[in-house]
């Protein structure tokens, strides 16, 4: 925050920052589910890759998993090299396919984890918590922003003494990026049990405000 006091010609004016926090629960998660498969040729190394991720996607569905919240998120085929003798050499080819799993029931991350890996899928690329309604929350932790810069503003008028409650003449809205609680990129081990906690979404709102006195 400043804080200037400039002469009468032009007006005079404080300038604060408010900030809003609430704490939400996640509605569901955003999995991203990989299989990746090797082979001398491109077709094995696809047909090979199919069959799995046909097996990971009928394991999830029979968890109840709704067949809608399961897309593809992602299709890559590549050559895959080795390094012999310190040169790279070619050996086969590289095909991952991934797929996005929606679980609304976020109790139940753990499970479908280790359920798709358990049957083939051998990456969990990413694991995000996310909730339904963010523009309600957001909402409450503007008003929060508003009334903290409010706060703020008169602070500084009484221990200045003022002479009159300072007015806002500007509000200016900062935009933060959307709240994601958890990211994870990480190989999964099918002999541990996969526990994932969620705690809580944190949604940010931050203003900043013009008083004139």
């Amino acid at each position: 925050m400043y804080y200037t006091n400039v002469s009468q010609q032009t007006p005079r004016v404080i300038v604060v920052t408010g900030t809003g926090k609430v704490m939400a629960k996640a509605g569901y998660v955003q999995l991203q589910v990989e299989v990746s498969t090797q082979a001398k040729n491109v077709q094995d190394a696809q047909q090979e890759n199919a069959m799995i991720m046909t097996r990971v996607i009928q394991s999830i569905l029979a968890l109840h998993i709704p067949k809608e919240h399961i897309q593809t998120a992602g299709y890559n085929i590549a050559p895959h090299y080795e390094f012999e003798n310190g040169k790279q050499v070619f050996n086969g080819y590289e095909v991952t396919n991934a797929i996005s799993v929606k679980v609304t029931n976020t109790n139940q991350v753990g499970s479908v984890i280790d359920t798709a890996v358990q049957n083939g899928a051998n990456r969990i690329s990413s694991i995000h918590f996310n909730i339904e309604n963010t523009d309600t929350y957001y909402q409450q932790a503007l008003s929060l922003a508003l009334h903290n810069a409010q706060m703020k503003a008169k602070t500084i008028a009484e221990t200045m003494h003022l002479p009159i409650q300072p007015q806002p003449i500007e509000i200016i809205e900062e935009h933060e990026t959307g709240p994601v609680l958890y990211r994870s990129m990480a190989t999964v081990d099918s002999t541990i049990s996969t526990p994932i906690e969620q705690g809580q979404i944190t949604i940010n709102a931050n203003v900043r405000v013009k008083f004139q006195y």
